[in-house]
């Protein structure tokens, strides 16, 4: 008797999870998980993904056994996975969610359709978010997205699984030489993502509004479930069901609330416009966006500088304190995302592809199609995009006037004198000894003057930006890439303050 044969990946849930619901329509299933050697040893994963992966599937196998079933672990290359299965027990049919994932999961997602049409396994697709696979333009974008998230959630009825001979254990050693898994980040599996969701949805969304941009702020103002959205713990649609509901039975007079949901769908549906970018275009992974650009920062890369950026040694209080921060719990609101990468962008001069692959590693909710689209935007190389340059002196003025952040993150800032703060460098012989520091010893002292580096970087930027090779790629970009919405309200001629609002990093 056959089977169906149900590959997870980035969907580790059982609700709302479209190719296990119309697999167990169609017969007996049987569900896979493939550790992946060569996934494993790309520059863009680390140690927190995996323990994070591990866990869903702990999660989701307790539900799957509710049911008479497991998930299975299999290890190998896809393929050959593959291969293994269908000469022990042969299907007919391969259920999958779409992926806009890494250049490796492209790339093996090809070979997998190939492998398919030789064995005849006809390969069931489902979307995944609001991404439309061979889109042209961005016309209809929107109207589609907005009828998968009003269609209703898949449930799982009745299920019949197909009876190995022996289930394979789910027992998850961690590839050799996976590195970096933070002690304060978040734990994965559905059970989280859905308490980590209420306590946002009926609660912690009140500040949502006025608390994001803050470092202090933002661990409990945002919802914190990007994780559990990057890894399917929970699908996007019952996320944006789930808060529609919310907001719908708020009474008038919560006005707070209310914005905080209101502005929180507005992000979600800027996840999946980000990821679309990705899916149109793979090769904004690892190639500018606009070729005008290529050359811009590749040939100057200074390792050395790289090198201060990742270890918190940068001697800018409020980058090395979110560098801190980001190592120890794999996470990091939005807007002082966008200062590091500007920071590395401008100042450090540095080149955005191997900066991305080092955040990659660092952010437990690392989503290809938004880390890499945001990169490039941050960066300048869209060709479409005001220039947004975060000035860290001025971020950590705006949003950590007495130091909260800072010292909380770098103890060694807590002798610092509160008028010296925001500048240590500059901290006369006197009041280091009173202090008890040495600068270059206890503190880092920045190795490029942050106000000609600045003046120098974008003055490289807008000489590039002139040339008219840039206006003459634009409009294809323009098409391919850009929110209707946003050139609906071009054309309206609004303030150019609403469009850089709109176009920027954090959405």
């Amino acid at each position: 008797m056959s089977y169906q044969l149900v590959w997870f990946k980035r969907d580790l849930r059982s609700q709302d999870h479209l190719a296990l619901s119309e697999a167990s329509r169609q017969g007996p299933v049987r569900c896979i998980y493939i550790v992946e050697p060569q996934l494993w040893q790309q520059p863009d994963v680390a140690l927190q993904h995996f323990e994070f992966i591990k866990e869903s599937l702990e999660d989701l196998n307790v539900v799957l056994g509710q049911y008479g079933g497991c998930i299975e672990v299999h290890y190998g290359e896809v393929i050959e996975v593959f291969s293994k299965i269908i000469q022990e027990a042969p299907f007919l049919q391969l259920h999958s969610h779409q992926e806009t994932g890494n250049r490796f999961t492209y790339l093996r997602d090809q070979k997998v359709a190939i492998w398919c049409k030789q064995h005849q396994i006809t390969w069931h697709e489902y979307q995944q978010f609001g991404v439309i696979r061979g889109l042209k333009n961005r016309n209809q974008w929107d109207l589609a997205w907005e009828k998968l998230m009003s269609s209703p959630i898949q449930t799982i009825g009745q299920m019949h699984f197909w009876k190995t001979s022996s289930k394979i254990p789910l027992s998850m050693p961690a590839p050799k030489k996976l590195l970096h898994n933070p002690p304060q980040r978040l734990r994965g599996g559905r059970r989280l993502a859905i308490a980590t969701l209420n306590s946002f949805l009926n609660a912690r969304s009140i500040g949502y509004r006025g608390g994001i941009s803050s470092p202090l702020l933002a661990p409990d103002a945002c919802s914190r479930i990007s994780p559990y959205l990057a890894f399917g713990c929970i699908s996007m649609r019952e996320v944006i069901q789930q808060t529609r509901l919310v907001l719908a039975q708020l009474p008038p007079q919560a006005v707070r609330h209310r914005a905080g949901l209101t502005a929180f769908i507005s992000r979600l549906h800027w996840h999946c416009h980000f990821i679309q970018k990705l899916e149109s275009e793979p090769e904004i992974e690892w190639m500018n966006m606009h070729r005008v650009y290529d050359g811009l920062r590749e040939n100057n890369f200074n390792e050395e500088l790289f090198e201060d950026l990742k270890n918190a040694r940068t001697g800018w209080p409020m980058v090395d304190a979110c560098v801190t921060m980001l190592g120890q719990t794999g996470w990091l609101n939005f807007r002082m995302r966008a200062m590091l990468v500007s920071v590395a962008a401008y100042p450090l001069w540095l080149h955005w592809r191997p900066v991305g692959e080092w955040l990659a590693t660092q952010f437990l909710d690392y989503e290809p199609g938004i880390h890499w689209s945001q990169l490039q935007m941050q960066s300048g190389t869209t060709g479409i995009n005001t220039t947004r340059v975060y000035n860290p002196i001025k971020q950590a003025q705006d949003h950590d006037p007495k130091g909260y952040f800072v010292r909380k993150w770098l103890p060694t800032m807590r002798k610092v004198p509160d008028s010296w703060l925001l500048e240590p460098w500059l901290m006369t012989q006197e009041v280091q000894m009173n202090s008890g520091l040495q600068l270059g010893v206890d503190l880092p002292v920045p190795k490029v003057d942050l106000k000609s580096a600045l003046k120098e970087s974008k003055d490289r930027l807008h000489a590039r930006r002139k040339k008219p090779a840039v206006k003459a790629g634009k409009a294809e970009i323009v098409n391919k890439h850009a929110s209707r919405k946003i050139l609906e309200r071009n054309t309206k001629k609004e303030s150019k303050k609403v469009n850089a609002n709109q176009l920027g990093f954090e959405f």
